[in-house]
Formats: C-alpha cells, sequence, structure tokens
C-alpha cells in the first residue's frame, strides 16, 4: 500500500513537472513574439499617423476684389486646434487626411473645406475665396433737430404714465372700493360674520321689543358719515 502510494506521488509530481515546463516554455515563447513584434507594430502604427498628417498652406481671398483677407479665423472641427491669416491673407497649418477645415471672418460667410483621404502625399496648398455676407438692417428716419418752439410744445403735451404710487392710490381709493364691492360677491368668511352678527342682534332682545335706533346717538353718527359720503345716493 506504501508502494503504491508513493508511486502515485511520483506520478503526480511528475505530471506537475511537465505542466509546469509547458506553462514556461508558452510564456516565454508570447514574451518574446510581444518584445520583438511590438517595435514593429509601433513602427507600423506611426508610419500610419506619418502618413496622415498632411501641411495644410494657402492664402484667403475676398471673392469680388481678390485682395488677402487678413486675421481670418482657421479652426479644425472636433479639435481645439486652428490658427489666423496675417496681413496678406497666408496661412500654413498642420492637420490631418479627412479633417474639416471651417474658414470665418467678420463680415464673410463661413467656408467649411474637406481634406481628402486620398490625398497624394503630405503637402496641400490652396486659395480660399470667401464671399461678402450681406446685412440688411431696418430703415432709419433721421429728422431735424427740433427748435425751442417745438421742444416746449411737445414737452407740455407729453403724457406722462402713471407712476405705481399713483396706480395704487387709485385702486384703493373709497369710490373705487364701494364700486368692487358692489360688484363682487361677498366671500365665505364675509357672510359667516354676518349671518353671527344677525343672530347676535335677535338673541339680544329676545323675548322683549328689539331697541329703537332713531334715538341711539351713534347709530345717528353713522347715518350722517353715510349721507356725507354718499352712500345712499350711489344706491
Amino acid at each position: 500500500m506504501i508502494t503504491l502510494l508513493c508511486l502515485l506521488k511520483q506520478e503526480l509530481l511528475a505530471i506537475k513537472s511537465e505542466l509546469y515546463s509547458q506553462v514556461m516554455k508558452r510564456f516565454i515563447l508570447y514574451f518574446l513574439f510581444i518584445f520583438f513584434a511590438f517595435p514593429v507594430l509601433v513602427k507600423a502604427q506611426f508610419e500610419s499617423y506619418k502618413d496622415s498628417v498632411v501641411q495644410l498652406y494657402g492664402v484667403v481671398m475676398s471673392a469680388d476684389s481678390l485682395q488677402g483677407l487678413p486675421a481670418v479665423s482657421i479652426m479644425v472641427k472636433g479639435r481645439n486646434q486652428g490658427t489666423m491669416t496675417n496681413d496678406q491673407g497666408v496661412f500654413s497649418i498642420v492637420v490631418l487626411k479627412g479633417d474639416q477645415i471651417e474658414f470665418t471672418s467678420v463680415g464673410y460667410k463661413p467656408k467649411l473645406v474637406t481634406i481628402p483621404k486620398n490625398l497624394d502625399g503630405n503637402q496641400q496648398s490652396m486659395i480660399q475665396l470667401l464671399v461678402q455676407d450681406t446685412v440688411y438692417l431696418a430703415a432709419t428716419i433721421i429728422k431735424k433737430y427740433p427748435t425751442r418752439e417745438e421742444f416746449a410744445r411737445d414737452f407740455a403735451n407729453t403724457e406722462v404714465p402713471d407712476d405705481q404710487r399713483e396706480i395704487a392710490r387709485r385702486n384703493l381709493s373709497d369710490a373705487n372700493r364701494r364700486a368692487l364691492l358692489s360688484v363682487y360677491p361677498t366671500s365665505g368668511t364675509e357672510a359667516t360674520n354676518n349671518y353671527f352678527k344677525q343672530n347676535q342682534r335677535k338673541y339680544y332682545s329676545a323675548g322683549q321689543l328689539p331697541p329703537q335706533n332713531i334715538f341711539n346717538p351713534m347709530a345717528w353718527a353713522e347715518f350722517i358719515k353715510a349721507w356725507k359720503r354718499g352712500d345712499f345716493k350711489n344706491k
């Protein structure tokens, strides 16, 4: 039994050693492949990127006068990259094949140019013409300077609009409030208060004759105030 276990153990060690050897061989092969192939891949990618770089140069001119336009903005769409033309309208910028170049200037219509992807070589020259952008403004009427008499007449006849304080004073006047009270119905609170006041007056004189306000000086004072305000006249 012990001999069988020893043989099994030796067999397992041999299998483990063989597997380890195979793994190490594959690791070495992969490492050698990456070590020798990586520079080739990097060089191929660099050559591909180098082939896509284009040195773009030229001049931007006005389409009607063929004069060089200074300070024209030249931007590569999708990237924060651009330049401007000099005093003679000449520019130079490094772009990639397939990029879209936008030319903009104040007073001229913008122009979008695409660099061909199948461009031969790494240099491209161009003459870009910009068309003037016409803007129509509203008509302006110019009048002579007014005389002193005309200014005094217009100043005296000018209607000055009411300010916020005057509008509030007019809206809160007694006549306006009385007109609003006669038009708008009473609210729930006012109706409830009137109902309670009627019940209070009825219960105050329950079982006896109600008091006569003809001998009440306070009622006469309220009557005189209402008469002076014109409450009965409006009604």
